[in-house]
C-alpha cells in the first residue's frame, strides 16, 4: 500500500468517525465562539473596538479551541482499544502521522470558519477584504498546529498523563506559529492598506516552521511510537 493511500485511509476513517459522533467539531465550534464572545466583553468598550487585538484573539481562540481536537487525536484509538492494531498495520507508521495530520487539521479548518467572522463582527475588522490571504495564514497555520500536536498526541498515547502534558509540551512549541499568524493578520489590517511585505515574511515564516516540523515528525514518529 502506497505512504499517501495509507495516510488518506486514517485519515478518512477519522474523518467518517467525526460525521457520525459530530462531538470533535461541535465541542471546538462552541468553545471556539464562546472565546470570542468572552473576549468582545472584555475589549469592546461602549461599541468602540480596538483591531490591533483581533488579531491575537483570532489565533489565541483557534489554538485553545485545537488543543480539545488533539485530545481526541488519539484517545478513540485508545478507547476502542485499536491503537495496537492501528500501529501493526502493514504501513509505514509515518503514514499514520500524516493521516492524524490531515484529519487534526480539517477539524481546525472547520472552527476557524465559525471563529473568523465571529471576530470580524464583533470587533469590526475587514477580514472579508483579505479573505484570500488571511486564508493562506490559517491554513499555513493550522498545518503547523496539527504538525507538532500530532506528534505529541502521539507519543503521549499511552501516557495516563496525557492531557496535562500535551498541553505542557505543545505551547511552548507552537508559540512562533502564534506570533506569525498574529502578526501577519495584524499587517492585513494596516490601513490605509495591507503591508504586503510583512504579510509575505510572516506567511515564508509559517511555511519553513511547517516544513521543517513536519519533516522532523516523519523521521521521529515510528521510534516515538514503537513499544517497549
Amino acid at each position: 500500500m502506497s505512504f499517501l493511500r495509507a495516510a488518506w485511509l486514517v485519515a478518512s476513517k477519522d474523518l467518517r468517525v467525526e460525521l457520525r459522533a459530530r462531538e470533535v467539531v461541535v465541542a471546538m465550534s462552541l468553545f471556539a465562539a464562546l472565546v470570542v464572545l468572552l473576549f468582545a466583553f472584555a475589549f469592546v468598550k461602549e461599541g468602540q473596538t480596538t483591531p490591533d487585538a483581533a488579531a491575537g484573539i483570532l489565533w489565541i481562540t483557534v489554538a485553545l479551541s485545537g488543543t480539545l481536537g488533539l485530545g481526541r487525536a488519539f484517545d478513540r484509538e485508545r478507547e476502542g482499544d485499536t491503537l495496537s492494531a492501528l500501529l501493526m498495520a502493514p504501513v509505514p507508521r509515518a503514514s499514520i502521522y500524516v493521516g492524524k495530520l490531515i484529519g487534526i487539521a480539517f477539524f481546525m479548518a472547520a472552527t476557524e470558519l465559525v471563529a473568523a467572522p465571529l471576530v470580524a463582527i464583533f470587533f469590526d475588522v475587514p477580514f472579508g477584504a483579505h479573505a484570500l490571504p488571511l486564508a493562506g495564514l490559517l491554513a499555513l497555520g493550522t498545518v503547523g498546529y496539527a504538525a507538532v500536536g500530532s506528534l505529541f498526541a502521539g507519543m503521549l498515547s499511552r501516557n495516563r498523563g496525557r492531557h496535562v502534558l500535551l498541553n505542557i509540551l505543545l505551547y511552548p512549541i507552537i508559540v512562533p506559529v502564534l506570533i506569525a499568524g498574529a502578526r501577519g493578520t495584524q499587517a492585513l489590517l494596516v490601513l490605509p492598506a495591507p503591508d504586503t511585505e510583512q504579510v509575505w515574511l510572516w506567511v515564508r515564516i509559517l511555511a519553513m516552521f511547517d516544513v521543517a516540523f513536519i519533516i522532523l515528525s516523519l523521521w521521529t514518529f515510528e521510534p516515538l511510537m514503537t513499544s517497549d
